[in-house]
């Protein structure tokens, strides 16, 4: 866990539009501090233009936007992103993969402590054996495991992630979920998703997306801590619920 307690996050986006189209427009998100919270919405929503936003990756010609920590501190390089795809560099074996950052802002990757950690990581995701492989070598659930290892070798105490397990097998997203869960539970996390159980199992708050520009719903707020069990009867019947909310939703 980085020694920086993780803040609050509050994003007014004033206006994101990518030509002519208006994404968002007066627009207001609170992440709670060391809580994760869930986005819900149909493709195209603007889910994952929300998460880049945050990330501060979008041009100003793009997005307008203020974004406040409870701290009072800065949001900018404070943060991991972990995009849908793992992104492995297939010429980098999968402990260089994890140890990215570090070669790239200051070349201390090769650096004892810097490489046992990140080995210590991958023992975390159950990659231990494989830190020598290359990303071809690996099936795609282990591809993802390396993609949040090299996540939390950022050691960053606010973690936005857009659907990095839509890609896998049921029983695979299953371990992911609970990895993650254990893995980030004292960091301001966002998790962008289109499965609504998977945000009632991580999620402390998870909303909906709706419209264009788009509106935020109400926060739905499961009972318990994360992972939730997945056969859990509240949390199939609000599975339901959230189901509905995304039919009635306009596309």
């Amino acid at each position: 866990m980085s020694a920086a307690a993780p803040p609050g996050v509050h994003v007014r986006i004033a206006r994101l539009a990518y030509a002519d189209s208006l994404i968002f427009s007066g627009f207001s998100l609170k992440l709670e501090a060391a809580r994760c919270t869930c986005l819900l919405g149909r493709s195209g929503s603007g889910k994952s233009s929300l998460l880049r936003a945050l990330a501060q990756l979008l041009s100003a010609s793009v997005c307008e936007l203020q974004i406040e920590c409870s701290d009072h501190l800065p949001l900018t390089g404070r943060v991991a992103y972990m995009a849908q795809e793992d992104l492995l560099l297939p010429w980098l074996n999968v402990l260089d993969n994890v140890t990215l950052g570090h070669r790239l802002r200051d070349r201390s990757h090769n650096r004892p402590e810097v490489r046992d950690r990140a080995t210590r990581l991958l023992g975390d995701v159950g990659l231990r054996g494989s830190a020598r492989a290359a990303p071809g070598e690996l099936s795609c659930g282990m591809r993802q495991r390396a993609a949040i290892a090299r996540t939390l070798m950022e050691d960053q105490p606010v973690v936005l992630m857009d659907e990095p397990f839509s890609a896998l097998d049921a029983i695979t997203r299953l371990d992911l979920q609970n990895l993650a869960a254990r893995l980030l539970h004292e960091r301001t996390l966002l998790l962008i998703t289109h499965d609504p159980l998977e945000a009632l199992r991580l999620g402390d708050a998870i909303y909906t997306l709706d419209g264009r520009p788009a509106n935020l719903s109400e926060p739905l707020r499961p009972r318990g801590p994360a992972p939730r069990p997945a056969g859990d009867e509240q949390l199939l019947a609000l599975q339901a619920r959230l189901l509905g909310q995304l039919s009635a939703s306009v596309p």
